[in-house]
């Protein structure tokens, strides 16, 4: 197999029980090629964060036929995550819903330390930083448009800068794979598509493998060049996002598909400029 036709995520019978009964994954099996903008559709409970935690490793599956592979290496297999798994972590980032910045420092010093795991320990300790590892921080905030807010407190940013300052601490960690757990659901619809504006063009541009968890059945067919849809658990569709029709729709979710056709402000609008595209460093 040659290494372009190595795929960037294999899932393989992934399948996890919580508390011995509540199963969250059902046997997903799917593969993701370098470079894809894949969205992960479905209702509340449907098994989306589970499945997006397995892929980075925070969650150990179940099974010992359960495994995911990154790029043709294993991250975990049969319930057991792999030696390397540190090393294989610094591939993937992910942002969550939440943000997950320190509002009390201000927003470079959040984005560097998406170094800290690359570091020696004495030196993430202290956070000592580098003026090359300073200008790869500033790259990445132009990158995403928050050049100008570099020196602010994080708390002072609206959400969806927030959102896009995480998206920058994962660029300087250098990830190949951006893992991306309902990033837009508590934005208002213009933040929204800023910040989907964004983890598309990075996707395009970087050739960034993009995995993103959404709600909304429009803003994946808008988006995503193929939707996993996932039920109970069970991945129910694995497709183009032209064949998940609203019919199609009804018949894998029934009433719950109103959660997912829910009106969101999908109105067409011209893509946002987020800065210069600066090389970030290695």
């Amino acid at each position: 197999m040659s290494a372009t036709s190595v795929p960037a995520i294999r899932i393989a019978h992934a399948s996890k029980a919580f508390h011995g009964r509540t199963k969250a994954l059902d046997s997903v099996n799917a593969s993701i090629a370098a470079g894809a903008c894949i969205g992960l559709l479905g209702a509340s409970g449907s098994g989306k964060s589970t499945l997006l935690r397995s892929l980075c490793g925070l969650e150990r599956l179940d099974g010992e036929h359960s495994a995911v592979e990154l790029f043709g290496q294993t991250l975990q297999a049969g319930g057991a995550l792999s030696p390397q798994i540190r090393q294989l972590r610094r591939q993937t980032g992910i942002i969550f819903q939440q943000f997950n910045l320190v509002g009390r420092i201000d927003v470079i010093s959040n984005v560097l330390t998406g170094l800290l795991p690359r570091m020696p320990l004495w030196r993430a300790l202290g956070a000592r930083f580098s003026p090359a590892e300073q200008m790869q921080a500033m790259q990445a905030l132009d990158s995403v448009g928050l050049a100008d807010y570099a020196f602010q407190r994080a708390s002072t940013l609206s959400g969806g800068q927030q959102q896009r300052a995480a998206v920058a601490r994962a660029l300087v960690q250098g990830a190949r794979i951006l893992l991306a757990d309902e990033p837009v659901s508590s934005l208002d619809p213009a933040s929204a598509r800023r910040v989907m504006d964004l983890l598309h063009h990075l996707s395009r541009s970087r050739g960034m493998t993009l995995v993103v968890s959404l709600h909304n059945v429009a803003m994946a067919r808008r988006y995503c060049d193929r939707i996993l849809a996932l039920r109970a658990g069970e991945l129910v569709f694995d497709g183009l996002p032209v064949e998940l029709d609203d019919a199609r729709l009804h018949s894998l979710y029934g009433a719950s598909s109103e959660e997912l056709l829910m009106d969101h402000d999908q109105s067409e609008s011209p893509p946002h400029s987020f800065g210069h595209e600066l090389p970030l460093a290695a």
